[in-house]
């Protein structure tokens, strides 16, 4: 069964993935990639996978965004096309 929480996190999950593709700015790109694995173990945790809501929340937004922030200092922030 379908809740409007569930509809309400796959609508912010669905926007937040095509936001992070359209971003031009890769510091940008990268904290909005985060908002989506946050999203994510959002919705593992309501469908009651809690260990996997778990990982995503370590791993894909904490350890996957530091990498990614770390990898933009590095490089230039903005893409050239």
């Amino acid at each position: 069964m379908t809740t409007p929480i569930d509809l309400m996190i796959l609508t912010l999950v669905v926007i937040s993935g095509v936001g992070a593709l359209a971003v031009k700015d890769l510091l940008g790109a990268a904290i909005v990639f985060s908002a989506y694995s946050f999203l994510m173990c959002l919705a593992w945790a309501i469908m009651g996978a809690v260990d996997v809501a778990f990982t995503e929340a370590a791993v894909g937004a904490g350890v996957s965004t530091v990498f990614c922030v770390a990898a933009v200092f590095h490089t230039t922030r903005r893409t050239k096309d």
